[in-house]
């Protein structure tokens, strides 16, 4: 028999699900690689998933690549390595390698490679290693001395083949992003502080499937648009507040409770899942394309408005700095109880010096029954002028 945590995996890798949600309300978002919607590094994690609009840094490929031209550095590289799930098994990890380099004053070029491994998984005598990986390259300009845009491109990877289902294949797509930042000093008080702002649409693109088309699944296309506030206290310190917020451009998944009703069969009555299936191929959801399912994801949710409006998530984060080597952060991240129930709070820490930069952060889950409870966050950060000062001295 498959082991009980591979069905956790499957089950709860980015979603945890509300102990004691009502099984007619909890409907959330459901889409494929749901391993894309995992911030893999620790500054955006201390600040509670939030990094859209902060001041740019190696790992804007992820939040906002069109902040890479407004990087002080001429280049950087990092790497991040987060292990997941860690309360319920200790074999989950994400990886994460990001890089860039300036060219000129006005614009960027960025990559990053993302792992997600599912650990080891045994099948009767059998062992698979199933995971996702994805790997994409930017190119970022500054429109303005203040407005930046990027695009990026993405292909994706995802291996969850049991090695006795013929009928079963790795999965790929492929994706791309589109994103804005805007940056403007102003005064408030007699404090010159540094607003921005950014959107980002990222994984606009093919469906995924694993059994040869028979069916797909949509990837987790996203909106993310977010605001940062950074404040000079004095010569050596400085705070920022910042904020974002998401709504997955997925339609929402016909419910089974939508289908017992539709039919006239007893509301709880789990014994007919297989015509379930049918009946959801019979609505077109199977059928609706990438694009258009983004213009239907606005208005498509069986509660209305109201159950639209639960399906913004977000967070807040606040980081305070001492002279821009010592950083603390703190942050929280909501999601409404019947879409996910991703609710925490975050802590980190970062060091800086003239070569490297090391942060990590910590979350500490405000659900009950929440797998991502104690997620750990570790990053590493390379500033490629800092190597060259050192290696000429």
């Amino acid at each position: 028999m498959i082991k009980n945590r591979f069905l956790v995996i499957l089950l709860s890798a980015v979603l945890a699900v509300p102990a004691a949600a009502q099984k007619d309300l909890f409907n959330p978002v459901y889409t494929g690689v749901t391993s894309l919607t995992i911030a893999p590094d620790a500054r955006g994690g201390g600040l509670g998933d939030v990094g859209v609009a902060t001041e740019a840094d190696v790992f804007s490929q992820y939040w906002n690549p069109a902040k890479y031209p407004f990087n002080v550095a001429r280049a950087g590289a990092a790497m991040s390595y987060t292990p997941w799930l860690r309360k319920i098994v200790d074999d989950i990890a994400l990886i994460n390698l990001a890089g860039f380099y300036r060219i000129g004053d006005y614009s960027a070029v960025s990559a990053s490679l993302t792992y997600f491994s599912l650990g080891e998984v045994f099948v009767d005598d059998i062992t698979i290693k199933p995971y996702e990986m994805a790997l994409d390259i930017a190119y970022s300009r500054m429109l303005s001395e203040r407005l930046s845009a990027a695009i990026a491109l993405r292909y994706i990877r995802s291996d969850l083949k049991y090695d006795y289902a013929e009928d079963m294949s790795p999965g790929s797509a492929y994706a791309a992003d589109i994103a804005m930042y805007y940056n403007k000093y102003l005064m408030l008080g007699s404090r010159e502080c540094l607003l921005g702002l950014g959107v980002n649409i990222s994984n606009i693109g093919t469906k995924i499937s694993y059994d040869g088309g028979a069916t797909n699944e949509f990837l987790p296309t996203n909106l993310r648009i977010g605001a940062s506030l950074l404040i000079p206290i004095d010569e050596f310190n400085t705070i920022s507040v910042s904020a974002d917020l998401n709504k997955l451009l997925v339609p929402t998944r016909p419910t089974y409770s939508q289908f017992l009703e539709e039919n006239g069969y007893e509301e709880g009555d789990n014994s007919y899942f297989s015509e379930y299936q049918a009946w959801l191929e019979s609505t077109g959801y199977n059928d609706v394309s990438p694009i258009s399912g983004i213009f239907k994801s606005f208005n498509d949710a069986p509660g209305g408005m109201g159950e639209e409006l639960k399906e913004i998530y977000g967070g807040i984060g606040v980081e305070y700095c001492y002279n821009q080597k010592f950083t603390l952060r703190g942050g929280y991240h909501y999601e409404n109880e019947f879409k996910g129930n991703r609710k925490y709070y975050t802590l980190g820490a970062g060091f800086k010096m003239s070569v490297f930069s090391l942060d990590a952060a910590y979350l500490i889950s405000a659900a009950q029954s929440n797998p991502l409870d104690q997620t750990l966050r570790f990053s590493l950060s390379f500033d490629m002028d800092g190597l060259k000062d050192l290696f000429r001295r």
